[in-house]
């Protein structure tokens, strides 16, 4: 389903953080596989969520929120099943094919949401949530995320931006600061003095390839900012994602590539391998959301490896788009299409102070509630300010487009990293473009 858009997220977005993840590849489930939500034994409504937070302290967290809701609600059990990100992804298409979805799953709304939207998997719950203090108080521009038009599909609890984590050491080490990484030609510059004492300019775990595509659509973005993007997506003054900006953009990416950036097999890399390698002082810098210094030390084989330090993408030189500007995302639960009351009620309790204080600190959300400043680090406010500082905010382009569209730009730049000559950057843009046109 298409949804015309007249302006990509961009200022509104702020208002939700006014007041201020994708993690270790494993699976599990805390009571067992899976089950309906009006399942019951006796007197008992079992209630399905699925989540992404793979960490024993982050499934505990989680595990301790459900308790409590259990607690105040007699008779609801909350089956909680855990899931990686991929996994996550592939088995939620394969139920939901089925007819069937969770009742709380987890969800970056946009162009996927819009895809299970269409199918009937989603419940709207804005009857229910529309008098709930905590809901009131989270800005109009994150819960549009969640939305469709009047229609409300779920919630969001965190929210932040892509962008350059780095290793200080590094920099330090080779003489460089955040400045000599301001533009794209100073950035290229950086990488060579980087390589030139020995580390990887850039940790890339293209084994998962949503993790590469960015470097395509922060380099459009750049070129083309919002303008190009909206010709492109409403088909205006002749815009296309397969010429102008977005062939552009694949050009220098293929062309960064060849200056070979990257640790060596990176194309059998994991995402989670991907942040380590900046925390275990391997590569100085890896392009990622906000979760990538928890990551890091989640999973850095140094015992928690060095802190990351934040600056945003480069500008290009003749390009349209300011160094302000962001792409991101966040992170939510949406509500399936037969969910009880009780599952939009379990999700609203994640927004009450004791449940809140737990997302925040041990799920290192980026709170969209005021009164938690006191639980995020440096780094996390300097996400805050990087998402309230936008004029112009873009939703992941895997997440705002549609599911079949989103695949096949990872498909195309991953040809393009993996550098060996099956796909020019025309061929890519061109895939791209026509998947666009059929899934509109």
């Amino acid at each position: 389903m298409k949804k015309v858009m007249q302006f990509v997220l961009s200022g509104c977005l702020a208002l939700a953080l006014a007041g201020c993840s994708k993690q270790q590849s494993s699976s599990a489930s805390s009571s067992g596989s899976s089950a309906s939500s009006d399942s019951s034994s006796g007197q008992t409504k079992t209630i399905t969520f699925w989540h992404l937070d793979t960490t024993d302290d982050q499934q505990k967290a989680w595990r301790t929120i459900a308790d409590r809701f259990e607690a105040k609600h007699p008779g609801v059990k909350i089956e909680i099943t855990v899931l990686a990100n991929d996994s996550f992804k592939q088995k939620l298409s394969t139920v939901m094919q089925s007819g069937w979805a969770p009742d709380v799953f987890r969800s970056w709304g946009g162009g996927g949401m819009y895809d299970q939207e269409d199918a009937g998997m989603l419940r709207d719950i804005s009857g229910l949530i529309k008098n709930d203090p905590n809901v009131a108080k989270i800005g109009k521009g994150a819960m549009g995320v969640y939305a469709d038009g009047a229609k409300q599909f779920g919630i969001p609890y965190d929210m932040g931006v892509v962008g350059f984590w780095y290793n200080p050491v590094i920099l330090q080490e080779c003489g460089l600061t955040t400045d000599d990484f301001a533009t794209w030609s100073k950035f290229l510059d950086s990488c060579k003095k980087i390589k030139a004492k020995g580390y990887a300019p850039v940790a890339l775990g293209e084994q998962e390839t949503w993790t590469g595509h960015y470097w395509w659509t922060y380099i459009a973005q750049r070129l083309g900012s919002q303008e190009d993007f909206l010709d492109a997506y409403n088909g205006t003054n002749g815009g296309a994602f397969n010429k102008g900006s977005f062939l552009k953009a694949m050009e220098m990416l293929q062309e960064f590539v060849a200056t070979k950036p990257f640790q060596e097999g990176y194309m059998a890399t994991s995402q989670v391998e991907q942040e380590a390698l900046v925390a275990d002082r391997k590569a100085a810098i890896t392009l990622m959301g906000q979760w990538a210094p928890s990551t890091g030390r989640d999973n850095s084989t140094t015992g928690g490896g060095d802190p990351f330090g934040f600056m945003p993408f480069p500008t290009i030189e003749g390009g349209k788009d300011e160094l302000v500007n962001a792409q991101g995302g966040g992170n939510g639960y949406c509500i399936g299409k037969d969910a009880p009351d009780e599952a939009v009620e379990f999700v609203l309790s994640f927004f009450e102070p004791e449940n809140y204080r737990i997302i925040v600190k041990d799920l290192n959300a980026i709170p969209l509630l005021e009164g938690y400043d006191d639980l995020i680090d440096d780094n996390a406010k300097k996400v805050v300010k990087a998402v309230a500082d936008a004029k112009y905010y873009q939703l992941y382009y895997d997440q705002f487009l549609p599911s079949a569209v989103a695949e096949d730009i990872k498909d195309a730049t991953a040809a393009i990293i993996a550098n060996d000559g099956t796909m020019t950057p025309q061929q890519a843009c061109d895939k791209i473009q026509k998947s666009w046109e059929a899934n509109k």
